[in-house]
């Protein structure tokens, strides 16, 4: 079986992190100019061969996207490339619409979970993948360098329009995933849509699986996509599910590629559980390839645990759902996601896709019978604890004295536990995570790593 492969990117960028480019709204390298230059040098890049060719963009509800999209329009055309615009929908749905309009790529314009005040844009290739650390490497390179190559002629000049069926033909290819023959009727489900991409898409799914819907986060006014709602504050939700007495609550993000679930009791249900729960179904019904499943060096070790104990392996990977997407390309696998609740299921799409993921959750469901509760606890989670920490300037740790200290706790905890430090990929932000049997002992390890972070941040 493959060994893991939990190395970070190692191409040095300045614009690309872990999913795209990512910032502060109408600040560098988040503005108009930034977008305009990514059009013309992804426009650049794809402009290959001698036909016309086709780019899909998409974008989540924040009031910058009205920014964002046109300048992306305006670079893609100059390039000599046709714009599809698709306005807000989920980002599986971008990546789904690029491989079946054949188009050269796509570009979903979206900061996921974070705030309305950043946004972000992330690339597709043409067989609906995100695009690799070298591909994203060579397209920052054509930006920071002339582009007047880039330019077409006249004539040559793309054009933009609108395709209306869009959401139809997500909404299609989310039922086609629930398994055939079932309905969702009886069940009450409660979907929180985070007033992002997929408030529309969403509830009109689980309606027409024959759900009966209580929808929230589904009025997006361009500044509170997920705020107080969805994936990241899922509080809220758990209380209106024990309220209407729901059979399970479902809580997507800002993008609505990633979801965490609520069950009747009103108990949130993590990706790492949610990724159990599915490997168990699938292995049984022998639909589980590779033999394992793919995570993060995130993911508790009773998953690993849960899954050694029915011969599936786990392999983890750099946090990012695109690199466990290569991983499960590299392994022949076709179950992998994160703890945050990002799940990729190539049997359905090619990037990480939240209701479809809650889809297959309710497909155990209905076919077992069961309540959400008897089913999602799959295993006991060790002790773990995340602490994120934001700082300004320079990261806290390249700091000699922060990196002696976690090379204190990590020779503390030996084989009793692990330690995990890194630094975001799309916010500043220092995460800070611990896990072994011994929940003091998880505690004090977090909470002596977090204070010597913060006082370099403090002292920066």
């Amino acid at each position: 079986m493959p060994k893991d492969n939990a190395k970070p990117p190692s191409p040095a960028r300045r614009l690309f992190g872990t999913d795209g480019i990512r910032g502060t709204a109408n600040k560098a390298p988040m503005d108009a100019a930034t977008a305009l230059r990514l059009g013309q040098a992804a426009g650049r890049y794809f402009n290959r061969g001698t036909h016309r060719h086709r780019v899909v963009i998409g974008k989540d509800t924040r009031l910058s996207g009205y920014m964002l999209e046109p300048a992306l329009t305006a670079g893609f055309i100059g390039a000599g490339m046709d714009v599809v615009l698709v306005g807000p929908l989920p980002t599986p749905a971008i990546a789904l619409l690029t491989r079946s309009l054949r188009a050269d790529l796509g570009v979903m314009i979206s900061a996921s979970h974070n705030p309305y005040e950043d946004n972000g844009m992330k690339l597709f290739g043409p067989d609906g993948l995100k695009l690799t650390d070298d591909q994203e490497t060579e397209i920052e390179a054509l930006m920071s360098g002339d582009l007047t190559a880039a330019m077409v002629a006249p004539g040559r000049l793309g054009r933009a329009s609108r395709l209306e069926d869009a959401p139809g033909r997500y909404i299609e290819a989310a039922k086609q995933s629930f398994p055939r023959g079932r309905t969702l009727e009886g069940l009450r489900i409660v979907v929180d849509c985070a007033h992002g991409a997929g408030y529309k898409v969403a509830p009109t799914v689980l309606w027409e699986l024959g759900a009966e819907v209580v929808s929230v986060g589904v009025a997006p006014d361009g500044f509170n996509i997920n705020k107080g709602v969805g994936s990241t504050a899922p509080a809220a939700l758990a209380t209106l599910v024990r309220e209407r007495r729901a059979d399970l609550g479902i809580a997507l993000d800002g993008d609505a590629d990633r979801v965490v679930l609520v069950d009747e009791a009103g108990q949130v249900v993590d990706g790492d559980q949610m990724l159990a729960l599915i490997a168990r179904s699938w292995h049984a019904q022998d639909r589980l390839r590779g033999g394992a499943v793919v995570a993060t060096v995130m993911s508790n070790m009773g998953l690993e645990r849960f899954l050694g104990g029915r011969g599936v392996g786990l392999l983890r990977t750099a946090v990012g759902d695109r690199y466990v997407g290569e991983r499960m390309r590299e392994a022949g696998c076709n179950l992998g996601g994160e703890q945050s609740g990002h799940m990729i299921m190539p049997d359905f799409g090619t990037t990480g896709d939240g209701l479809i993921a809650a889809l297959q959750v309710l497909g155990v469901l209905v076919e077992e019978g069961r309540r959400a509760s008897e089913v999602l606890r799959c295993f006991e989670p060790l002790p773990q604890r995340l602490v994120n920490i934001r700082y300004a300037g320079a990261s806290p740790l390249h700091d000699a004295a922060v990196k002696a200290a976690i090379e204190t706790e990590e020779a503390a905890l030996g084989a009793r536990g692990r330690v995990l430090i890194r630094a975001s990929g799309t916010e500043p932000v220092i995460r800070v995570m611990a896990e072994a049997e011994d929940e003091a002992l998880v505690e004090g390890t977090v909470a002596r790593l977090a204070d010597a972070i913060r006082a370099k941040a403090r002292a920066a």
